[in-house]
């Protein structure tokens, strides 16, 4: 449940954690290294109390996560969003690195994805005796584990 001080919302690292998808170690993680803006506490408890923009930020950094993103990364990005239109090419150049990143990704695994389709096949074609199947899959399945095996590009 979130805490209502002067008519703005607050909220503990339990819910932000699960607002956020983050783990609470997580958070104290990225608080730890200065990815996140060190939280207010409350003055009895000493507990963390998210404010709505600490939750946004915290979201924001959940959702490049998520992306894959490098801690470096989202620290560039984060720096940069303050800087406005003087920032604009910087973070286009961060997610379209990203972008890059997960085209890459998203090709790999579907290549992976056709190896074990292949598989499959090869493993119907030995339970029904399928000899031409049998060599035909196992051409493919080498085929597809020879561009597995290329270097990956950074």
């Amino acid at each position: 449940m979130n805490i209502q001080k002067d008519n703005i919302k607050h909220y503990t690292i339990k819910e932000v954690s699960k607002l956020s998808g983050l783990p609470e170690s997580t958070l104290r993680y990225y608080e730890t290294i200065g990815l996140i803006d060190s939280i207010n506490r409350d003055s009895s408890s000493k507990h963390r109390v998210y404010s709505e923009d600490d939750l946004n930020i915290v979201i924001a950094v959940a959702c490049l996560n998520a992306t894959g993103m490098s801690i470096e990364d989202i620290r560039a990005y984060l720096g940069n969003r303050s800087l406005g239109r003087d920032a604009a090419k910087e973070q286009i150049k961060i997610l379209e690195n990203q972008e890059h990143h997960l085209e890459k990704e998203a090709h790999y695994l579907k290549l992976r994805r056709q190896y074990v389709t292949i598989k499959i096949e090869y493993w119907k074609a030995v339970d029904s005796k399928d000899k031409k199947k049998i060599e035909d899959m196992k051409e493919k399945a080498k085929s597809i584990a020879k561009k597995l095996k290329l270097p990956k590009e950074k």
